[in-house]
C-alpha cells in the first residue's frame, strides 16, 4: 500500500509515492468521484502547466465529433504516404484507431478540419488549460503554446465521466468508449498517454477507472515518456486497491 496523510484540506490526501517515480520528477493526482477525495503526489507540480501532447486527442475528438468535422469513431482518413516515427501510424486510420495507436497525423488533420475559430471557441467553453492555440492549428498541443496542469486534467476528465461537458451525450459516450484501455471483471480502465516525442522529456497518462463502487479519475505527468507515466499510474492504482 501507498501511505497517505491528510493535508489542511480534508478532501486532499498526500500520497507518499516517491518509490514509484524512481527519482524522476513527476506528479500524480487521483480523485474518487464518489467521495470527492483527492490523492496527490508532488502537489506543487500538480498545479504546474505542461503541454498536453497526445492526451489532447481526448478534447480534440470531442470537439471534432461535436462540430461534425468527423461523423463518428469509424470515419477513416487515408494515410498520406509520409513515413512517420512508428510503423503503426503509416496506414489508414479511423478516429478510434488513431486514438488507440496515438497516430498524431490523424488528429492534426482533424484539428485543421475543425479550424482555429471553432477550436478556440470550444477550448474556451471547456476551460481547457491556458486555451492558447497560437502555436498553430495542427501543432499547438505538441510542445507548443497550449498548457494544462495535472489537476486541470483531472477536472476535465471528471466532467467527461459525469457527462457535464458542453457536448452531446452521444459525443461524450463515444469518446469514453474510445478511451477503453482494458476491461476486467471488476473494473474498466479508460486512459490516454502522451509523450513529447522531440526529447521524451515529458510523459502523461490521464483517464479514469470505472468500478462497482466508484469512479476514480487520474492524471500523471513525469519527466519521461507516456509509457513511464502509465506504468507509474497503474502501480499506484494497484497499491491503492483501486484495480
Amino acid at each position: 500500500m501507498i501511505a497517505s496523510s491528510a493535508s489542511a484540506e480534508p478532501a486532499l490526501k498526500e500520497l507518499h509515492a516517491e518509490s514509484l517515480f524512481h527519482g524522476v520528477p513527476g506528479t500524480i493526482v487521483i480523485k474518487n468521484l464518489k467521495t470527492d477525495k483527492i490523492y496527490t503526489y508532488n502537489r506543487v507540480r500538480s498545479t504546474m502547466r505542461f503541454t498536453p501532447e497526445s492526451t489532447f486527442k481526448v478534447p480534440n475528438a470531442l470537439i471534432g465529433l461535436e462540430e461534425h468535422a468527423v461523423e463518428d469513431e469509424y470515419e477513416v482518413k487515408r494515410w498520406d504516404g509520409v513515413v512517420r516515427e512508428f510503423d503503426v501510424w503509416n496506414r489508414d486510420h479511423s478516429l478510434a484507431s488513431a486514438m488507440r495507436q496515438s497516430a498524431i497525423w490523424y488528429y492534426q488533420a482533424l484539428a485543421r478540419d475543425i479550424g482555429p475559430e471553432r477550436m478556440q471557441s470550444n477550448l474556451a467553453r471547456i476551460h481547457y488549460g491556458n486555451e492558447d492555440i497560437s502555436g498553430g492549428i495542427d501543432q499547438f498541443w505538441l510542445n507548443s503554446s497550449l498548457n494544462i496542469s495535472a489537476l486541470e486534467q483531472v477536472h476535465f476528465i471528471e466532467e467527461l465521466v459525469e457527462e457535464s461537458l458542453p457536448f452531446s451525450e452521444q459525443t461524450m459516450r463515444t469518446v469514453k468508449r474510445m478511451m477503453i484501455d482494458s476491461e476486467e471483471d471488476d473494473y474498466t480502465l479508460h486512459g490516454k498517454t502522451g509523450t513529447r516525442l522531440s526529447d521524451l522529456g515529458l510523459g502523461w497518462y490521464i483517464g479514469y477507472v470505472d468500478t462497482d463502487h466508484a469512479d476514480w479519475v487520474f492524471a500523471t505527468n513525469v519527466d519521461s515518456s507516456g509509457t513511464t507515466a502509465k506504468a507509474i499510474t497503474l502501480e499506484c492504482l494497484e497499491r491503492l486497491d483501486i484495480i
